[in-house]
């Protein structure tokens, strides 16, 4: 079916749908690699480049990726997934030759800098992820492309394949699809929790195994797998799996298999659903505090358990952040003295950053700092007051405050529909 889809569009035609259907794929990132230039290998490409582009390096810089399916047909039925083999959506495919093509046309034209290729499982799971690898080896091998390729793997392919994946790309991902083994057996029977967890275990062990340095000084180090790592995606709000579940398994993921990232991605009502599947999306808000809850237990120092008595319901506030939910909910450990309390506790305090607490550190051994220093310091101070105490400011009763949270919602206001 792929095959006939092909031959019977245009190009165009394809990247329409097959971009379009790419956008539910929220794990899209290329930070973390090593820096590759054509300019020193002679070939075509880079992983150091700006462009017109929607992912960001740990530096601060967008790398353009092109971002697509190579067929959104697909041989199971997911019911969460737009592409699953019961949708009626219009299906198309690429061949590898034509992502080859179009990887290096929109590079040449300077829209891109890199790849990220994911897929629709047709005939079957080998089938595709040799696909996909003839894409990736196609473009290091035949035409030394030297940007950044991200690939999503299918945990049912052979080891052999995800071998292969892993010494062309940058970076492989296995989506976990569902947070809950129960969740994924209800919504995706066709898909195994135990083979996903596998296939990660694979990966990680490749990684580790080729980041490790020579024993002897003179042996040539192995050339490096999937030097980005690994990162995974979870759909939020398909199933009734709370929010602090969402993190526990995000945790269990860090942990046993050192991913980089773990996306959440809010479920989007699809067309003919499932009448199990709730009828409307999850708040943005929620997809948005579990990043934020993520950022502060990988880095800010607080363990899930912190988190979590700060949402006694399992879910968090989505009118203010979880960092500031934990803080008004232990304000016994607050004020902080912002000229003697060690990095730990100053991370812990709402409106301080961990460059703003960076450069708190750098600042004390010179002076003691006010308040005036600190507004200068983070544009965020103002946050932070209720909760510290420095040279010239005490908080005094705000800590005390029966409403503490009111102070941080701005009230909801009446838009005037004729307002300029």
């Amino acid at each position: 079916m792929p095959d006939t889809m092909s031959q019977a569009r245009s190009l165009q035609a394809k990247l329409a749908i097959l971009a379009d259907a790419a956008k539910y794929d929220a794990s899209c990132a290329s930070s973390g690699t090593t820096k590759r230039n054509a300019l020193k290998s002679g070939g075509i490409g880079s992983t150091e480049g700006s462009g017109i582009c929607h992912a960001y390096a740990p530096d601060g810089r967008c790398i353009s990726l092109l971002k697509i399916l190579l067929t959104n047909a697909c041989i199971f039925d997911c019911a969460y997934c737009v592409n699953r083999v019961s949708s009626r959506v219009e299906r198309a495919a690429f061949t590898p030759e034509e992502v080859v093509d179009l990887t290096l046309n929109f590079y040449r034209r300077n829209y891109i800098e890199g790849l990220f290729l994911s897929s629709g499982i047709i005939r079957s799971a080998d089938h595709t992820m040799e696909s996909l690898v003839r894409v990736a080896r196609t473009l290091r091998e035949t035409h030394q492309f030297q940007g950044y390729i991200h690939l999503k793997t299918i945990p049912d392919a052979s080891p052999e394949l995800l071998l292969e994946a892993g010494r062309h790309a940058d970076r492989l991902s296995i989506n976990i699809e569902l947070p809950t083994e129960s969740g994924l057996k209800s919504f995706a029977p066709e898909k195994s929790g135990r083979t996903i967890r596998a296939s990660m275990a694979k990966l990680r062990g490749e990684i580790d195994a080729t980041a490790e340095k020579p024993r002897r000084p003179m042996r040539k180090a192995a050339p490096r797998f999937a030097p980005a790592g690994q990162s995974t995606q979870m759909i939020v709000g398909a199933d009734a799996t709370s929010d602090v579940e969402i993190l526990r398994t995000s945790r269990t993921l860090y942990t046993a298999y050192q991913l980089r990232r773990v996306y959440y991605s809010a479920f989007s009502p699809i067309p003919d659903g499932s009448s199990a599947l709730p009828p409307a999306a999850p708040p943005l808000e929620r997809e948005h505090r579990l990043y934020q809850a993520d950022w502060l237990t990988r880095f800010y120092g607080f363990e899930l358990d912190d988190l979590a008595t700060a949402a006694p319901t399992g879910m968090f506030d989505l009118e203010i952040d979880p960092k500031l939910a934990w803080a008004i909910n232990n304000r016994a450990t607050f004020p902080i003295d912002v000229n003697r309390a060690p990095r730990e506790s100053l991370l812990r305090v709402p409106g301080l950053g961990v460059k703003a607490v960076n450069a708190i550190l750098r600042t004390r051994p010179y002076r003691r700092l006010r308040i005036e220093d600190l507004m200068r310091l983070t544009p965020t101070a103002r946050r932070a007051l209720p909760f510290i105490a420095l040279e010239g400011w005490q908080p005094a009763r705000l800590l005390d405050v029966e409403n503490l949270k009111a102070r941080f919602v701005k009230p909801a206001r009446q838009l005037d529909l004729f307002a300029a």
